[in-house]
């Protein structure tokens, strides 16, 4: 499955979550090395969106809230650095598809 260009990526997901520095599951300071911050959340929802346009995703798993979908590759950041990201998406039951979450990748980015 493709994730559909109108699926949500609900803001508060970023400047409340993924770009703050937590105590515990930090993703901040990852986001951070390829300069993501709360200062340009719009520059990781473009790169995570042109993530989606390049990269089929996989579907994980399905349960009462809908389908689970993971798309996998790297995310080029405002200073040009790169990073390997996994991103979940949950397709709902009404078909909406929405941004759950965001995750370093395991392994090093392949970069040619």
């Amino acid at each position: 499955m493709n994730i559909p260009d109108d699926a949500l990526i609900p803001l508060p997901k970023l400047t409340d979550y993924l770009l703050v520095l937590k105590e515990q599951d930090d993703k901040s300071q990852f986001l951070a090395q390829a300069g993501f911050t709360l200062a340009n959340p719009e520059a990781l929802i473009s790169a995570i969106r042109q993530l989606t346009q390049q990269t089929v995703a996989t579907l994980q798993k399905s349960n009462q809230y809908g389908s689970y979908y993971q798309v996998e590759g790297i995310l080029k950041g405002p200073n040009r650095q790169v990073i390997g990201v996994v991103t979940i998406w949950l397709q709902r039951a009404d078909g909406q598809v929405q941004f759950v979450t965001l995750k370093p990748r395991k392994e090093r980015p392949n970069v040619s």
